[in-house]
Parts: structure tokens; sequence; C-alpha cells
């Protein structure tokens, strides 16, 4: 863990006079949160967009984080599905989900006198294919954790010395990351979603994602969570069928991230 990205990180939000971070309540935006509470000197904002992508609890936690950080936090209703072109969800759909949302913080910032707007990204993020990080370049939103070389890891590691309960957190990509592009988001399919991961992670899983596939739900379990997936594949069934899925299926190859970007490269 280099001890010098966190001194870098520092310095870049020390000559910033106030800032807006765009804060889910995940692991990068509550470490970024809890930096620039130190860092800044004026005023620093949380944004949160609610919308049919973000689950409740997700929003609830957020609310906790941001008292435990003692930051101001906005909420803002940003419904994604009433942006042109993302329910469509095509490979775009990130493009115009982001364009969308910082469009809407930038005005925030604007009638609020706040300088700068800050989103989440980590150097890992620019690993896979996003998007929505052309979106946020267009619109001259920073990403101070990639200007101070952060990855997810040293991202994690950091949380943990400020002892964030999100050190541990298990990442947490909007719902609609679990629709195969061309597979048209609608209201009811993101709540069949989220109702499935819901009793997932009520029966005890922690790393793993149900991604869509019409009348068919693939769950991808963690490596070291395959196991016991395949032993209590009866509780998997039961959760998916139940949220409204007719059929289930188990990934062979696990979870990882941006699954379903895959299909872009052949």
């Amino acid at each position: 863990m280099s001890l010098s990205a966190l001194d870098n990180l520092k310095g870049i939000l020390a000559k910033v006079p106030s800032a807006i971070i765009a804060f889910s309540g995940g692991v990068d935006s509550t470490f970024l949160a809890r930096a620039a509470a130190d860092s800044i000197s004026g005023k620093v904002l949380l944004v949160t967009a609610v919308s049919s992508t973000y689950p409740e609890e997700e929003l609830v936690q957020s609310k906790q984080l941001a008292a435990l950080i003692g930051l101001e936090q906005q909420i803002i209703v940003s419904e994604e599905l009433d942006i042109p072109g993302f329910a469509e969800n095509t490979p775009q759909r990130c493009y115009f989900c982001k364009k969308g949302l910082f469009s809407e913080i930038l005005a925030i910032a604007k009638e609020r006198g706040i300088d700068t707007v800050f989103d989440g990204n980590n150097v890992d993020d620019s690993a896979d294919y996003r998007p929505g990080r052309k979106a946020i370049r267009e619109l001259g939103v920073r990403s101070p954790l990639c200007e101070a070389g952060f990855t997810k890891q040293m991202v994690r590691e950091y949380s943990a010395q400020y002892k964030l309960p999100t050190a541990s957190k298990p990442s947490n990509a909007c719902l609609a990351s679990r629709f195969p592009y061309g597979e048209t988001i609608t209201k009811d399919k993101l709540s069949r979603v989220h109702a499935a991961e819901k009793a997932l992670r009520i029966a005890g899983f922690s790393g793993f994602r149900v991604r869509s596939h019409g009348n068919c739900a693939r769950i991808e379990l963690a490596p070291s969570e395959m196991d016991r997936g395949w032993q209590q594949r009866d509780i998997l069934d039961s959760a998916c069928r139940t949220a409204g899925f007719v059929f289930v299926s188990i990934d062979v190859r696990g979870y990882r991230t941006g699954a379903l970007n895959e299909v872009l490269s052949l």
C-alpha cells in the first residue's frame, strides 16, 4: 500500500475551494467523502440520486454514512428510465445515464455556488468498458481517486484505517448492469432482480450477481461461495422463482465484474 497515494489525494482535495461528491454510499464514494471532509476547507455536499436502479436499502445506508462522516446530503430524484436511450439498453446506456445525472448535479453546483463536482471512479474502473466515464470527462467532472492513483484495494485498505463500515462492503453496481445489452429495462424487471438479490443476501450470500436474461436468472457467485451455492441450489432457485423468474441457472465461471461486457469483445 502506497502512503504517497493518500498524501496525493489530500493535496488534490485541499486545492479545491468547495465540492459536490456524487454519493451512492458505496466503497469509493464513502472513502472520497471522508477524505474530502478532512481536506477541503469550504463546503462539501453529498448528492445522492434516487431511481428505480438504486435499491431503497442503499439509500438508507447512504443517509447513515453521510451522518457518520458529518456532511450534508442532498437527495434528488433522477429516474434513468426517463432518459432517452437508457431503457433500450444499448452499449451506450451508461453514457446516457451519467450525462443526465451529472448535468443535474452540475446545475446544483451552479445554483449553490460550489466550485467542483467529483465522482468516485478509481484506477481499476478504467480496465472495464465504461462509457459513463466519457460523459463525465465531457462535462468536466473530476475523479480524484483516479488522479491520485487509487486502486479499489487501496480504497478498501484506507477505508479500514478510517474505520469506515464500507471497507469490506461488496461492490454494488446499479441494477441496470444486470441486463444484457439489447434487453429492454423496465421497472418491473428491475424490481424482480432486486427481489432475487435481496433474498440471496438474506440467505447469507455476499459476492454475487443475478443477471436477467428474459425469464431466466443467471446467478454469478463468488468463487468462495460456489460450493455452497451448488449445495443450496434449492434456495437459489426459490429466491429467483419467487421474485418472478421462470428459469434459474448458476454460471460455472462465477462472479466477475462487468461480465455482460464480455460480448463486446466477441
